[in-house]
């Protein structure tokens, strides 16, 4: 904990913690970030096995016995099981289903697809379960880095070591407001900025590292999700005109141009369509069905998700080790159905 923190501070010693638990204290630095305190904690950690949680996670009461298990009984170079997360409050509102649809697109289809044929995973944040050692082997987390999580994630590939998916959940608060949402997104945005510019400072080392098909999962995942969050107004915008003033349609129509603007056109379509269909299985697999509806509204979602990204390449400019601040735990009536 932040030894500046007077006021969790004494919330936590209120509770009165069993013998087990130890308070750390982070004395004040810079920066002034999650991963500078876990690295600041990390020569404390005495176990085998560490495992991270956010203040507000509600995860499956066995989920450290089966992350253990699977540690235990996994290969030599399984370094960390991701648990799945999910949201107790995905119904509260237009932005929280928004923000369900795309937690369950990533963390029930996309990850265990990539896990499965061995990819680098980007972790997230909360409910890692890591081997000790080999977190300590890879130097921890870069105290720099305002997503550390998807960092690391890309680390441990780099090292040789895997990341699995584990069949456990946790959930946690969906943002639903605005300005709350956009504040965490534009810091894992401007993150995922950071980890991409720092694995490509060598990008023929990272390739060799990480594997040909390693390396094109990260440049889809980490710059592709990123460029395509800028560029995705401009486009609209592009179609928006090209609508208004008559000129949509390619004029001279030469075989060519005819041909470009039908590439173009299945490409939007298949992006969409992807996307949707990978969100539509998600809810599947979560058990959100109900949320089935929600996903027509998906495009507006993404603008968003672009403004958010703007934003943090403002950041990144203008104040990259920043860490936007996310209030948590703000609905008393927290259960375990999503």
């Amino acid at each position: 904990m932040e030894e500046h923190d007077k006021d969790t501070l004494a919330v936590v010693r209120a509770h009165r913690l069993p013998a087990c638990f130890e308070i750390i204290l982070v004395p004040p630095s810079c920066p002034k970030t999650k991963p500078k305190a876990l690295n600041f904690a990390l020569p404390f950690a005495c176990g085998h096995l560490l495992t991270i949680y956010d203040a507000e996670d509600i995860p499956d009461p066995d989920q450290l016995r089966l992350a253990a298990a699977a540690l235990m009984h996994g290969p030599a170079d399984l370094a960390c099981v991701q648990a799945r997360l999910a949201f107790y409050n995905a119904n509260e509102n237009w932005l929280t289903r928004q923000f369900a649809i795309e937690y369950a697109s990533l963390f029930d289809v996309t990850l265990p697809v990539l896990a499965a044929y061995g990819q680098p995973l980007p972790l997230g944040g909360t409910s890692n379960h890591f081997r000790t050692d080999v977190l300590r082997e890879a130097g921890g987390w870069d105290p720099f880095n305002v997503t550390e999580d998807a960092d690391l994630g890309v680390r441990l590939d780099r090292l040789g070591y895997r990341v699995d998916v584990l069949n456990s959940t946790t959930l946690e608060e969906a943002a639903f407001s605005l300005g709350n949402w956009l504040r965490q997104r534009s810091r894992w945005l401007k993150g995922w900025m950071q980890t991409w510019l720092v694995h490509m400072r060598s990008p023929v080392t990272t390739w060799r590292e990480m594997g040909a098909a390693g390396f094109t999962v990260f440049q889809v995942l980490m710059g592709g999700i990123v460029i395509s969050a800028l560029v995705h107004p401009v486009f609209l915008v592009g179609i928006a005109y090209g609508l208004a003033a008559g000129t949509f349609w390619p004029h001279p129509a030469s075989a060519l141009a005819v041909f470009l603007f039908a590439l173009q056109l299945v490409v939007l379509l298949l992006g969409y369509g992807s996307m949707m269909l990978i969100a539509w299985r998600g809810l599947a697999v979560r058990g959100l069905s109900g949320l089935t509806a929600s996903i027509a509204a998906m495009p507006i979602y993404w603008l968003l998700v672009s403004a958010a990204g703007w934003y943090a390449l403002w950041q990144l400019v203008s104040d990259p080790f920043y860490w936007e601040k996310t209030a948590h735990g703000l609905r008393a009536n927290r259960g375990r159905k999503p």
